[in-house]
């Protein structure tokens, strides 16, 4: 059975949907990110989460802080010098300084 908004995230939790991946830094709150598991406790949330990761990596691809290899099965996202120029970060809003970061958070997850 699927919880009502105010207990989807224990729900997620108890159910390994939603895994702790840091606190934040300006408020001290537990950061949770999606396992795959996400997909089959909840298809439309995943479809909504995916939606969104898609359009930011498409807007950090036109703002030219990623590249995207589509030659491959699958595609392939790499960082751009951009990504770490100071100068070009301060530019982005709040909310796509998250993405670039959460991005990079991934990637360099990914990599150990």
């Amino acid at each position: 059975m699927i919880p009502d908004d105010q207990n989807a995230v224990e729900y997620l939790i108890l159910n390994k949907g939603l895994e702790v991946s840091g606190v934040d830094s300006k408020t001290g709150e537990l950061l949770y990110s999606f396992t795959p598991k996400i997909k089959e406790l909840m298809p439309e949330l995943y479809k909504a989460h995916m939606n969104h990761v898609n359009s930011e990596l498409m807007l950090m691809w036109e703002k030219g802080f990623v590249n995207i290899d589509l030659m491959s099965d699958e595609p392939i996202v790499t960082l751009t010098e951009k990504a770490f120029d100071e100068a070009e970060i301060s530019k982005l809003s709040e909310n796509n300084l998250w993405a670039l970061n959460e991005m990079k958070r991934l990637m360099k997850r990914r990599n150990f």
